[in-house]
């Protein structure tokens, strides 16, 4: 099953976009997604596993690096979004 999904994420900082601008940069690593980057959100899609593990992993990524971020995503089955 392929998924896609919408992140956003609200950094909890007064410089924002260079966290933004860094998480992009770290999804980028992950070549098993597709990714494509929107103003004010991005998606990923690919296969299920693939997606939620590219998410699970990113997050934690994030977490690690001190980041405080809110992050509000939609999920998408069977659907491509971009």
């Amino acid at each position: 099953m392929n998924l896609s999904i919408e992140l956003t994420a609200y950094p909890l900082e007064d410089k924002y976009l260079p966290v933004i601008e860094k998480y992009i940069e770290h999804l980028r690593g992950y070549k098993k997604i597709k990714l494509e980057v929107f103003p004010t959100c991005s998606v990923l899609f690919g296969k299920h596993d693939d997606v939620m593990e590219a998410l699970s992993l990113s997050i934690k990524w994030s977490v690690e690096n001190k980041n405080k971020v809110v992050f509000i995503s939609k999920f998408l089955p069977n659907y491509e979004a971009i």
